[in-house]
């Protein structure tokens, strides 16, 4: 066995593989006589056919799967050796390599086109992105508190319809005299009162009890979004609706906020022991703060991810990389269809990954294991209900124990995984760049998440 490479460019070799027949003839002798002692062969018995039928029988193509298992193992084994960081995979050169004849020949020289990565310093300097922070307001805490008071809150169902309720009924879609309306909407409904586009328009549903009809002009009393799930329609189809309809009222529910108190502060933030209603509104902020980080951290990580790629200036060797995808076998990777993509596809995706490879120099990002595991747990341990008896410790194994199991399907962990990877690239940009803090409303976070 000899392998040696010959530098073609700074960042494409060619490797020679040599491989002697002392190399694999004694894994080809082996497995000649296995299949001697386990043939079949017509006019002799099982395991009696002489050793030359057998050759003639098997040897090429027992030939070719030991050299091509030693050719594997070989070449990978020197890029391993020499520290070779190659882009995409070797190319076989058939050109350089010529015919192969397994059944003839007894030494074997191979060729492989390989491509390798430049070597380059990731420089932060030219990154330049500020760390946008949504500012959260007291009104939008204090629409959250109100929304937690609901979910906690308890249904009653009243005689008389009052603003906020939800109503339930039969609707039935209206002509322009107020008759039925032939092949029109006639369905069951419910509609909340809370989602009024106009309070002026309340009067007409206040104090209407079961079995009352009311008539309106639903496209002017409720927003799109009501009308879309009312009727069970699309987006244009609601957009479109303009009918009087008549609703014949059946049932009323009204949610009673669950009181600011400590049940509600324990069914909340459980285990957290808040005292009173301020320390309620600061965690409830501190939950809003934490959400809005997530977003925030995406779309840094977006930024400085965009700005890595724009100033990635090393040259790479196009040609062979766009011949490797053409190789791939995937029918919609065409040379033609490679080249229209390259610039705004396959190229900025190659450059991050090589920037990936300087990142995890600097620190892991790719998500552990237990890493996944723990957010699991945390997900579990929000949303898990006490068991009678149960000690701490015994909770803990628990909730291990089904974190893993969760963990262990690829299938279930996908989102997380992200989610993980871009807390890690977060942490990292945020340590090396250290960035300036700009905070921004909500509305001016989704106009340059856009961007």
């Amino acid at each position: 066995m000899n392998i040696s490479r010959e530098n073609l460019t700074d960042l494409e070799l060619c490797i020679k593989v040599d491989i002697e027949e002392k190399d694999y003839i004694e894994n080809v002798t082996k497995q000649l006589k296995d299949y001697q002692k386990k043939a079949t062969v017509p006019g002799f018995r099982k395991g009696m056919a002489p050793m030359g039928l057998i050759q003639r029988m098997y040897k090429a193509a027992i030939v070719g799967d030991a050299v091509q298992n030693e050719l594997n193992t070989s070449l990978f084994k020197y890029i391993d050796d020499e520290k070779l960081h190659i882009l995409g995979m070797p190319m076989s050169n058939d050109e350089k390599t010529g015919e192969i004849d397994f059944a003839k020949q007894q030494n074997f020289t191979f060729f492989f086109d390989v491509a390798v990565a430049p070597e380059f310093d990731i420089d932060w300097s030219k990154v330049d992105v500020k760390y946008n922070q949504i500012k959260v307001t007291a009104k939008e805490v204090e629409a959250e508190i109100n929304n937690v008071t609901n979910r906690y809150g308890k249904f009653e169902t009243p005689d008389t319809v009052a603003a906020g309720d939800i109503m339930y009924g039969k609707l039935v879609e209206l002509d322009k005299k107020g008759n039925p309306k032939e092949g029109g909407i006639d369905t069951f409904v419910s509609l909340n009162l809370l989602n009024l586009k106009d309070n002026e328009q309340l009067p007409l549903f206040e104090g209407k009890k079961a079995e009352e009809e009311i008539v309106f002009n639903l496209a002017k009393c409720f927003p799109v979004a009501d009308i879309e799930r009312a009727l069970h329609v699309d987006n244009a189809t609601a957009k479109k609706f303009k009918s009087d309809v008549r609703l014949t009222l059946s049932g009323i529910s009204r949610i009673i906020p669950h009181e600011i108190n400590d049940e509600l502060f324990e069914k909340v933030f459980p285990g957290q022991k808040i005292k009173d209603a301020d320390a309620f509104t600061k965690a409830m902020k501190k939950e809003f703060e934490k959400a809005n980080a997530e977003q925030s951290d995406y779309l840094y990580v977006n930024q400085v991810r965009k700005a890595l790629v724009d100033n990635f200036d090393k040259p790479l060797p196009e040609n062979f990389l766009k011949r490797w995808f053409a190789s791939r076998g995937d029918k919609d990777m065409t040379p033609e269809s490679i080249e229209a993509d390259w610039n705004d596809k396959y190229l900025p995706s190659l450059k991050w990954e090589l920037i990936q490879s300087k990142l995890e120099e600097i620190q892991t990002v790719e998500p552990t294991s237990n890493q996944v595991v723990d957010a699991i747990k945390d997900i579990l341990r929000r949303n898990d209900s006490p068991v009678d008896g149960e000690t701490k410790e015994q909770t803990e194994d628990r909730l291990e124990k089904a974190a893993r199991s969760i963990a262990a399907d690829r299938n279930n962990v996908g989102q997380l995984t992200d989610r993980l990877y871009a807390e890690n690239l977060a942490k990292l940009f945020k340590a090396q760049l250290k960035p300036e803090v700009e905070k921004v409303s909500a509305k001016e976070f989704a106009e340059r998440a856009q961007n």
